[in-house]
């Protein structure tokens, strides 16, 4: 698996689609046929919870086009957003049919996107309130993995995820609570990004457990991620979690040093594959230059199992209620 597979099918970075409808090598609107093009030919339903009638997308992107605005940063790029994420006009299920609403308004990130020049295509399948690693607690199926379709596609951002890996858009919105972004991007070869807490607002996102909910972007690469990132970020007074804080800048990482759990203390529950890539995985980061250093991961484990038995269970429970 490389960025190349992930690519073939796609129009490539964000930051070269942008390019190509500036230089007048592509248009929004063949852009966003080309995308309904490459859903249909991929044939995998449940990526989506709900897909906007490509004859409105492409109106959508037609007046883009003639706004005049070909300056934005996501001018004309085709965008999903998870379903736990309000679009305006857009039902809202968060994979729960019961749960259903119409949203009258963009969360803020989506207006931001909108802002931008980003055109959503559609909403995209998760485990159901956005609890799960796997991708496959929905009632909407089980997204496919574009490499190996015995494999789980990861969870709970599994359709965000599987729809850039597989090259039907180029950018997506997910959420992260405790990996439900950068778990699914893992498991699909993509890039999946967690802001700092309060960096994205979480306003018209239905919350898993509000405390410590991001928005998380996916994509093909570190760059086209920050990008986004860049555009997502600030103060929202809608939302009381958000902050004030600058996203940085992308830089190089000298004399890298990896904290790796002690060799007991890693858990893999007899999946001598995984335990076997993991291994691979660290000497190859080793013979990048990366320093090795194990650590004592039990105060982890304590933290994550305030996650999973403890407070934060019952605050997913009210907000699912």
């Amino acid at each position: 698996m490389n960025d190349q597979t992930n690519r073939a099918a796609g129009d490539g970075t964000v930051a070269a689609l942008v390019a190509a409808h500036r230089s007048g090598a592509a248009n929004p609107e063949s852009t966003i046929a080309a995308c309904y093009a490459r859903i249909r030919a991929h044939a995998d339903p449940a990526v989506f919870i709900t897909l906007r009638e490509e004859a409105d997308t492409l109106a959508e992107a037609k007046a883009l086009a003639a706004s005049g605005t070909s300056d934005r940063s996501l001018y004309g790029v085709p965008v999903v957003v998870k379903d736990n994420i309000d679009v305006k006009g857009l039902p809202t299920t968060a994979a729960c049919p019961a749960f259903g609403y119409q949203a009258t308004a963009d969360a803020t990130c989506v207006a931001r996107l909108r802002t931008a020049g980003a055109i959503v295509i559609g909403k995209t399948n998760l485990d159901q309130f956005a609890t799960g690693l796997v991708g496959v607690h929905t009632p909407y199926g089980i997204p496919r993995n574009p490499f190996n379709p015995a494999l789980i596609p990861g969870g709970s951002s599994s359709g965000s995820a599987v729809a850039v890996a597989a090259g039907l858009v180029p950018l997506a919105l997910g959420t992260d609570t405790a990996g439900s972004g950068r778990v699914p991007a893992a498991l699909t070869n993509i890039v999946g990004l967690k802001p700092s807490l309060g960096l994205i607002s979480n306003a018209g996102v239905v919350p898993a457990c509000r405390t410590v909910d991001c928005v998380s972007v996916l994509a093909l690469t570190v760059d086209d991620a920050f990008a986004a990132l860049s555009l997502l970020a600030g103060l929202d007074v809608a939302d009381p979690y958000s902050r004030e804080r600058p996203p940085g800048h992308i830089g190089a990482m000298p004399n890298a040093r990896l904290g790796v759990p002690k060799s007991a203390q890693r858990l893999f529950f007899g999946d001598a594959a995984s335990q076997a890539v993991y291994e691979v995985a660290l000497s190859r980061l080793a013979r990048l230059g990366a320093a090795i250093v194990e650590i004592d991961f039990e105060p982890f484990y304590r933290a994550a199992r305030l996650l999973y038995e403890g407070p934060w269970v019952a605050e997913r429970y009210l907000a699912a209620r």
